[in-house]
């Protein structure tokens, strides 16, 4: 009885063929992940016009690395790192400041034909309750744009692109303590924010 290879073992078998010269194998690498890195990135850049260009970047880093990658991590894992490093740096470039990109925190995920438009209730929702969620998005917003880069980043690993503890110690390159330490922050200064509209007890997290 044959099985479904999982994600890591098709990533393991194209990074493989990458390796040994197959560019198409490489190609369908960049297919794949196109998309989560660019999200990833556009939670970083305000400037949704230099995303695409820092994604491109960011493969052709990863394409020019790849002899070195020994599969010690995941394949997007070492790929998500790869793209933040090119992103801060094009952001020390331009000197600015990584910013979640607000756009960006409302794209669908790959493949997810049920999204709505932004101003589309669903069946049941009132205007009261469409009213009072994108408030509370908005204040979600607000909250993860004002924190620290290393809490947001954290934060967006974590929640976002759901990323474990080990992946986003990676990804950071830090230990994962640490990592620990900057979501609970993150998640804090979240509830801080949202506790007025929830109407939520002190010590009380979202």
């Amino acid at each position: 009885m044959s099985t479904t290879p999982n994600a890591g073992d098709v990533d393991a078998q194209l990074v493989a063929r990458a390796q040994r010269g197959d560019q198409r194998a490489f190609e369908m690498l960049v297919i794949k992940y196109q998309r989560r890195i660019e999200r990833l990135i556009g939670r970083m850049v305000r400037d949704v016009d230099l995303v695409q260009d820092i994604a491109q970047e960011s493969f052709i880093r990863a394409y020019r690395a790849l002899p070195q990658f020994r599969g010690d991590s995941a394949f997007y894992t070492w790929l998500y790192r790869i793209a933040v490093n090119t992103a801060k740096k094009a952001l020390v470039d331009l000197k600015r400041d990584p910013v979640i990109s607000e756009s960006a925190l409302h794209l669908p995920d790959d493949g997810d034909e049920t999204s709505r438009t932004e101003n589309e209730p669903s069946d049941g929702e009132t205007p009261d309750a469409v009213l009072a969620s994108k408030e509370i998005a908005m204040a979600v917003n607000a909250a993860i744009e004002a924190l620290s880069e290393d809490l947001r980043q954290a934060i967006t690993l974590r929640e976002i692109e759901g990323l474990s503890y080990d992946e986003i110690a990676d990804v950071m390159n830090c230990p994962i303590g640490t990592v620990r330490s900057r979501i609970f922050r993150a998640r804090e200064a979240i509830a801080e924010r949202l506790r007025p509209l929830l109407d939520t007890p002190d010590g009380t997290r979202w």
